[in-house]
């Protein structure tokens, strides 16, 4: 991608922000099928978007954890290919957070659990700055020339 003159374009953006949060779900239920899906006998939307199930004290809360960290890796490559741009990493990583915290409020209430917080709050560094660092190692690549001699 040639990275010149900035168009505004707000469809993109939208269409940007609409793809990672679908990718980002879309990780996060297939590591919460991993490893909490052998924990229960049932999968739900409370696992997604429940703020107690967020929890240090049980071995499916630790896994909930573990799917939440995983999918913010996951959320970096998604970064790398969706954004391409290590300035932009933080804004789109925060949206997706903000985003999420809304859907978390209209679901369950307003997350009042200290382990929700930090582990959503580790979510978006992790994800904003291996981002930003997995753009910054595309960026500086080196560009390959090829040169062609004229057979004249």
């Amino acid at each position: 991608m040639f990275y010149g003159t900035v168009v505004w374009d707000p469809w993109l953006i939208v269409a940007q922000i609409g793809c990672i949060q679908c990718l980002y779900y879309l990780m996060l239920g297939i590591f919460l099928e991993i490893l909490v899906g052998s924990c229960v006998s049932r999968m739900s939307l409370v696992y997604f978007f429940d703020y107690a199930t967020v929890t240090a004290s049980t071995v499916t809360g630790w896994c909930v954890i573990a799917s939440f960290l995983l999918s913010s890796l996951a959320g970096a490559g998604i970064l790398l290919y969706l954004i391409e741009r290590a300035k932009k990493c933080l804004d789109f990583s925060a949206t997706l957070y903000i985003i999420h915290l809304f859907i978390c409020i209209v679901y369950g209430g307003w997350p009042s659990s200290l382990t929700w917080w930090i582990v959503n709050v580790t979510g978006l560094a992790v994800m904003a700055l291996l981002g930003e660092y997995l753009c910054i190692k595309r960026e500086l690549r080196e560009i390959p020339i090829t040169r062609y001699r004229s057979s004249v």
